[in-house]
């Protein structure tokens, strides 16, 4: 490639002779994700690409690290052309993988020792695709031959690309960020938002559903201490109720709350109702968790619809350990003896009132215990 056409005296960098360098032998595939200072996997990431990354790292370890030196006297000469990238630890800034024209090993270099136009001619073509959400161009550019581009990069804000499409709502260019290594959850510098702060904000209730199938964790905070349902739920409160072209925006922020409430509480893990307040959209029941974690007030969308009932009935609603026994009653319906966990007494219960769990797990201990036991000397 024909050097680019830079500032002599920017072009020329001033690097010690023991700078550590990487060998040039990568493998063919590894340009498709360079995480040397965070690797970070998310639920969606194939399984290549978990090899190129561990393969890229255990090069990485076989090189002596050395730190950038900028008063040295050594010069490894003009830069050919940047083949890689890699975000500072902590989203700060950038480093470069340089190729030199003299035929040193390429090396990594901070951006602020390279011209501000050889930077600009390898990542402008990175945020224009980000920023528009061009999929296609992201793709080329994520698959390009010899190309050790950290799909991490950040900008001057330390937000990355899948910052950007997730407020922009494409799903197809996060699903294609995310299969290449991107980190899920990395917080910008201007707010500490994530990707899933944006979609939320953004009203991209897609977005939102896509991150959090994909791994994302709803209850990461930004810098005002908001996670994104917290979010959400300011730009709905801010969002006119009654007006025509706001309708469209508040459905939109419902769903998106739904999705987020969805991921944070859990049906299975309510143990019961306490109490209730408010009604119609403003309802909500006081429950207490099974994991012992504090007690929370949540919609009822979101917790069992047995629970709900039998608390709107007046009924107990007790924790059943196990059961015991069975029986037919009076009625000839099966019934069960089950013993709770938070009283002595066990009770027969009618079965369509007993955990079909329990039930399944008490019919096979009794098939085993009924069958006859081998002889040493066989059947």
């Amino acid at each position: 490639m024909d050097a680019l056409s830079v500032n002599q005296s920017l072009s020329r960098l001033k690097l010690p002779l023991k700078l550590g360098a990487i060998p040039c032998s990568f493998p063919s595939q590894q340009y498709l994700t360079l995480k040397p200072n965070q690797i970070t996997t998310p639920n969606f990431t194939v399984f290549a690409i978990q090899n190129q990354e561990k393969q890229f790292q255990e090069a990485q370890n076989t090189v002596p690290q050395t730190s950038f030196n900028s008063s040295e006297d050594e010069s490894y000469g003009e830069v050919s052309k940047i083949i890689g990238s890699r975000a500072v630890e902590g989203g700060t800034g950038m480093e470069y993988l340089i190729e030199w024209k003299d035929g040193h090993a390429p090396s990594w270099v901070p951006s602020d020792y390279i011209a501000k136009d050889v930077v600009a001619e390898y990542e402008s073509p990175w945020w224009t695709a980000a920023k528009k959400a061009d999929d296609s161009a992201l793709q080329q550019l994520i698959a390009a031959e010899g190309d050790m581009r950290d799909v991490d990069a950040v900008d001057p804000d330390g937000r990355t690309a899948l910052v950007f499409v997730s407020g922009l709502g494409s799903e197809t260019c996060v699903k294609l960020l995310a299969e290449a290594g991107a980190n899920l959850d990395h917080c910008d510098n201007s707010g500490g938002l994530t990707a899933l702060h944006m979609a939320a904000g953004y009203v991209k209730p897609g977005v939102v559903k896509l991150l959090l199938d994909l791994g994302a964790d709803p209850e990461v905070e930004d810098e005002k201490g908001r996670t994104p349902l917290d979010l959400a739920k300011e730009i709905l409160t801010v969002t006119p109720k009654g007006n025509p072209v706001q309708f469209a925006r508040r459905l939109g922020l419902e769903s998106v709350l739904r999705n987020l409430e969805e991921a944070l509480f859990e049906y299975a893990e309510v143990q019961e109702i306490l109490e209730k307040r408010g009604k119609g959209d403003h309802l909500e029941y006081l429950v207490k968790w099974k994991d012992g974690r504090d007690n929370e007030w949540v919609k009822p969308g979101l917790i069992g619809e047995d629970l709900v009932r039998d608390y709107e009935a007046g009924l107990e609603y007790a924790v059943a350990e196990g059961v015991v026994g069975k029986r037919v009653g009076d009625d000839g319906q099966r019934e069960y003896l089950v013993k709770w966990t938070d009283m002595e007494e066990v009770t027969w219960e009618p079965e369509e009132n007993v955990d079909p769990d329990l039930i399944r797990e008490f019919e096979e201990t009794q098939k085993v215990a009924a069958q006859p036991e081998l002889s040493k000397d066989g059947p």
